[in-house]
């Protein structure tokens, strides 16, 4: 009789011990944590930059798992290559969770993530190359990219068919699978509908979930290193440093100018593109644009200035090409923009109070131009700084005039030392 009591009370502790598993389970669960990270927009340096952060942190965190919610039509594919290449190297698992779509760019950081779960209407795949103008890459990038796919279908314990990831690099008609298809071909592990349904894949129930924010100055980074933006930043730099070279003293032009540039930079440097190397440059540069402003001789350090600026701006870039290409672009309308203000600048409008008029127009307006060489010697009063064109007064009638290359400020005695036809020039009077 003892035996059979013995038998039925070990019974007993084990049945007891399977209806408090549950609760075990349960328990460690609460234990757990689960980082749910954002991917969304385009796929640029800035995004790349706000995931390795995210990740990292995360991992030190201790997490017990990192959810990527994808939603986004792709991208740059140097930054999801980076992208890539970071999750591959994260220390905890990587789920790919997508709630809309993972197209082009967004497809490939999900293949390399170590699950792939979907809302029911999410979509991925069409991950074709195209360039800046929405053509298809050569054959050599579209054959690299290709093999990339093929890698990142494969690069998990999943080991999904490589063709299907071939397919949707196709430049001709890039395959596009909708949740059910990708989970026939293996290319998701489940379909969700929400974060707890996530949790229930990954075995972690009533786990804490940790969001991933992104910060302001993270915003603002993956605005100004978008490839749409950079040119942009670039050519209202450019301009409005131009246009500060032709009005008097410093304003408007050349704070617009400066912001640009400085929102570039910041951009790149918070992003971790740019060193003190290239904000060094950047400053030389200025100072340089300075010195021409203030003191106009030749040119040379105008040029010294922007040679420095542009180098700057390629030691803080990420991609070359794109570099070369928003460089090009700016200058094209820096070119433009310099014609228009050397013809029209002046003449029309506000700008009239912003430059001053040439001889010929002041004449017109009942001031003398001067072609005696009388008055070689005389003393007049300059109006407006000459750097090295500017106003002066001289006998109550006010002149056109420019120093030998030496600035001169406002209100300052300067002596006429030549007069070719309207031509004057002057120098500051001893």
């Amino acid at each position: 009789m003892g035996k059979h009591v013995r038998i039925l009370f070990f019974l007993f502790l084990l049945m007891a011990a399977g209806m408090m598993m549950p609760f075990f389970s349960s328990a460690q669960s609460d234990d757990a944590t689960v980082h749910f990270v954002p991917v969304e927009q385009t796929v640029e340096s800035g995004l790349e930059a706000f995931l390795d952060r995210s990740i990292t942190e995360a991992t030190e965190e201790g997490t017990d798992h990192i959810v990527l919610e994808i939603d986004t039509p792709g991208g740059a594919v140097d930054a999801a290559g980076n992208i890539a290449e970071i999750i591959q190297n994260a220390e905890v698992p990587i789920t790919a969770y997508v709630t809309d779509d993972a197209l082009s760019a967004g497809a490939y950081i999900a293949l390399n993530a170590d699950n792939i779960v979907m809302v029911p209407d999410a979509q991925m795949g069409s991950a074709a190359v195209v360039d800046g103008s929405g053509n298809t890459a050569g054959n050599k990038a579209q054959s690299v990219w290709v093999s990339e796919m093929e890698t990142a279908a494969q690069s998990s314990d999943h080991d999904r068919d490589p063709e299907y990831a071939k397919a949707m690099a196709d430049p001709e008609e890039p395959l596009t699978m909708n949740a059910e298809q990708a989970l026939d071909v293996g290319y998701a592990e489940e379909i969700v509908t929400d974060r707890e349904e996530v949790l229930a894949f990954l075995g972690l129930q009533g786990a804490d979930q940790v969001e991933s924010e992104v910060s302001l100055a993270e915003q603002l980074t993956r605005w100004v290193t978008n490839p749409m933006i950079i040119p942009i930043l670039l050519t209202v730099g450019g301009v409005g440093l131009l246009m500060e070279l032709f009005t008097p003293g410093f304003g408007l032009p050349g704070l617009v100018g400066l912001g640009s540039l400085g929102l570039f930079f910041f951009g790149h440097l918070f992003a971790g593109f740019a060193g003190m190397e290239a904000i060094i440059l950047l400053i030389l540069g200025l100072i340089l644009i300075g010195v021409e402003i203030v003191f106009t001789g030749f040119g040379i350090f105008g040029l010294m200035g922007l040679g420095s600026i542009i180098g700057s701006i390629f030691m803080a870039s990420f991609d070359t090409t794109q570099i070369l290409f928003s460089v090009f672009i700016a200058m094209v309308v820096i070119v433009i923009a310099t014609i228009l203000l050397f013809k029209y600048f002046g003449k029309i409008g506000f700008m009239q109070k912003l430059v001053l008029q040439n001889a010929s127009e002041a004449a017109e307006d009942g001031n003398e131009t001067v072609t005696d060489d009388a008055f070689i010697g005389q003393i007049g009063r300059s109006l407006t700084p000459l750097r090295p064109s500017g106003l002066m007064v001289l006998a109550g009638e006010h002149y056109d005039v420019v120093t030998d290359g030496v600035y001169v400020e406002a209100d300052r005695d300067v002596q006429v030392i030549s007069v070719s036809g309207p031509r004057i020039v002057v120098r500051a009077a001893k």
